[in-house]
This record gives C-alpha cells, structure tokens and sequence, in this order.
C-alpha cells in the first residue's frame, strides 16, 4: 500500500474510530461519587474494589448534611 493511496486515510480513521469505541465500551465509569457519611468525593478502583478519596467535599451534600443537623 503506497502512502500516497486514497485507502490509507480511510483504513486509519475506520481503525482509530475503532480504537475510540473500545475504550467507551471499556470504561468503567470512573466518575466521583460521594460518600454519604463525610460528603467526600471519591472514585471506586475497580480492579482493586477500593475507594481512593479525592480530598474534595460536595457542597450541596455539606448544606444538606447541616440543614439536618
């Protein structure tokens, strides 16, 4: 296949988009959650079940936390 063909962007951009689509389909939806009893952020290790806390606070979930107190 010569660099110059009109197949090669294709093949590439078809393989890329592939790679895309893996990694959504791979992902484990790492996103923040809160632990209910400190408001803190943290996100779930999958591989290892673990949570790792980010040292970071919800502010809504502190307001709600004092408006109960």
């Amino acid at each position: 296949m010569d660099i110059s063909s009109t197949k090669l962007p294709i093949i590439l951009i078809v393989v890329l988009v592939g790679i895309l689509v893996l990694q959504f389909a791979t992902n484990d939806n790492s996103k923040p959650l809160i632990d209910p009893e400190t408001c803190e952020l943290y996100i779930m290790d999958s591989q290892i079940n673990t949570k790792t806390y980010l040292n970071e606070f919800n502010q809504k979930c502190l307001e709600f936390k004092s408006l109960n107190d």
